[in-house]
């Protein structure tokens, strides 16, 4: 049906080999797979340790929950992102105050934006690397440092990503990634928090199998069986057979993050070449960043050009998505917090973005595929709307023909 869908899985024998040999060892729960996992997750974030998860919104919670993020609390965090950010917040009953962003073509949080939302009860800043463009983490490090509040960074569009050379994750307190089926590296589900700080790193390891103070891996290598429960925790355990895809995959992501780079390279020229009203993101990232290009986002003029190119796009059998809806549009959000809330950047941003296609196996030619099927797609809505304007100037005309005559 597709000629080119959103993403695409990027497996090969490499994944398969590491499942067998997994199943085959007789242990696939968090074992010494997912030790290795993590310590070659860490290694590519520049941090001291990283602690694998069931998925990228456990990493979010856990982070939080770990710093002592809790009720009465305030976290910043954007309103352009998956609700899962704004949700981590909720679940550790503290309230996100939501960000604006730079701009249409920065949609990264606005680090003047969040100053101005620094309460007393402010904990922490919670910014996201949208689309994998790196947050301004110059200005939000500062901001954090010079308020001492706690930086962890929604980085799960961005592993491999970079902001002044240093790797997205590695800024603050934590980074949490996501491992979810369309991410640049893929387990099926799974998430990771990065963190350079050993003590974090400690509790965030006990808060992820209930507290326990030895594991059935820990009990497997020989020590002893009898457990203490430090604190209640939780069950965000990953297993080994998610590792054997984790680390085959992580094997692949520069040359993954690459191929990005190159595909969106070819769009930004396709598309800046056919002269059409759209703003492109990447097409303007500074140059202090380093992107993953997880995501390529375009803006159209408006909503109702966005809407339908997006179904012209869909019958000419190309997939397209939104990303996003902003958080505080949403009815369980409007729920909670009923009061108004303007973020005028987020609003027009998320009013006219559609995201195309892509992913490493997405060849340039199915690229050009995408430009041409949208030059044809303008051209059938162009047609459309000159029928529509047509046909009512012929409807008025006639109607005042009418009018004359009953004068």
């Amino acid at each position: 049906m597709w000629k080119a869908r959103l993403s695409e899985l990027e497996f090969d024998e490499r994944e398969l080999e590491g499942v067998l040999n997994t199943l085959d060892s007789a242990w696939i729960t968090a074992g010494p797979r997912t030790e290795a996992f993590e310590k070659a997750f860490a290694d590519l974030s520049g941090t001291s340790d990283a602690i694998a998860v069931s998925n990228g919104t456990a990493a979010l919670f856990l982070a939080l929950k770990a710093l002592g993020i809790g009720p009465g609390d305030e976290v910043l965090c954007p309103s352009m992102t998956f609700v899962a950010t704004a949700a981590a917040v909720l679940h550790c009953g503290a309230k996100p105050v939501l960000v604006d962003i730079c701009s249409l073509e920065n949609p990264t949080m606005d680090p003047a934006d969040a100053a101005s939302k620094i309460t007393a009860r402010t904990k922490a800043i919670l910014p996201v690397h949208y689309a994998g463009i790196p947050a301004d983490m110059d200005q939000l490090s500062a901001l954090a440092k010079s308020n001492t509040l706690f930086l962890v960074e929604d980085a799960a569009h961005s592993p491999g990503a970079r902001f002044a050379g240093q790797s997205c994750g590695s800024f603050g307190e934590a980074g949490c990634f996501s491992f979810f089926g369309n991410k640049n590296i893929t387990t099926g589900e799974g998430g990771m928090i990065t963190t350079s700080d050993p003590e974090l790193a400690r509790r965030m390891r006990l808060l992820r199998s209930h507290g326990m103070t030895v594991t059935s891996w820990d009990r497997d290598k020989g020590r002893p069986s009898q457990y203490d429960v430090l604190e209640f925790g939780y069950n965000f355990r990953f297993d080994d057979i998610r590792a054997a895809l984790g680390l085959a995959q992580l094997e692949k992501l520069q040359v993954f993050n690459r191929q990005r780079a190159e595909l969106v390279h070819r769009y930004n020229q396709r598309l800046t070449e056919a002269n059409l009203d759209l703003i492109l993101p990447f097409a303007s990232v500074h140059e202090l960043k380093e992107p993953s290009y997880h995501i390529y986002p375009v803006l159209f003029a408006s909503q109702d050009e966005r809407d339908s190119m997006g179904e012209l796009l869909k019958a000419e059998g190309i997939q397209t998505s939104i990303h996003y809806s902003p958080i505080h549009h949403f009815t369980a959000f409007r729920k909670t917090w009923p009061e108004e809330i303007h973020l005028p950047v987020t609003e027009e941003f998320a009013s006219r973005e559609l995201t195309l296609p892509l992913y490493p196996s997405l060849s340039e030619a199915q690229v050009d595929t995408v430009v041409s099927s949208m030059l044809h797609c303008y051209e059938v809505r162009n047609e459309t709307l000159s029928d529509y304007r047509w046909s009512g100037i012929h409807r008025g005309s006639a109607g005042q023909a009418s009018d004359s005559r009953r004068s």
